[in-house]
């Protein structure tokens, strides 16, 4: 499995959907209401085929170089998700979106996932800057941005449809220079 280490416990890795697909689907369903809360794609994954089937088209997004999307592992276990949605070449930056199972949640995971995906993104992709946008509501995406060393640059109103409506979102972001 191609991975990148973070730490001895950490290491982000290039999904395997077949092997990989079952366990994340299982972490989803069972934290379904609150995920999906924030996260509009929960509701369509309706069984671990679901999850494959995005699997694969997520290393085919690979592939063509449109988004690195990896499956987090803590201690050799699957925990959750963190992405370069996708690259935008004019500006040298990419935007991140993560996941996290309720398990590994609290554990400071998501931090140190975004932290190495950061230097992944700045060392081998030679991104200027990293943003991540989160529902002004989501405390716990908001807090991860905070502890990772994003700026907070500001706040744009009625950004994103969840389940329950428009969300006001806040744009984090780090620059290289800033890493």
């Amino acid at each position: 499995m191609f991975s990148y280490p973070i730490n001895d416990q950490l290491k982000l890795a290039l999904p395997r959907p077949l092997m990989d697909a079952p366990i994340l689907f299982a972490l989803i369903d069972a934290d379904r209401d609150v995920l999906g809360r924030w996260l509009p794609w929960v509701d369509a994954l309706r069984a671990p085929q679901d999850e494959t089937a995005f699997l694969q088209t997520v290393l085919t997004h690979f592939a063509q170089g449109t988004s690195l999307n990896t499956v987090i592992w803590l201690n050799d276990a699957p925990a959750g998700m963190i992405s370069f949605n996708g690259f935008h070449e004019l500006s040298q930056s990419a935007d991140i979106g993560y996941w996290l199972g309720r398990q590994f949640r609290g554990q400071g995971v998501m931090t140190q996932a975004v932290r190495g995906l950061c230097r992944l993104g700045f060392d081998e992709y030679d991104l200027n800057k990293i943003t991540i946008e989160a529902a002004v509501d989501n405390q716990a995406s908001n807090a991860v941005a905070q502890h990772a060393g994003f700026h907070l640059d500001g706040t744009l109103r009625a950004n994103e449809l969840l389940a329950d409506g428009v969300h006001d979102g806040h744009v984090w972001s780090l620059l290289k220079s800033e890493f």
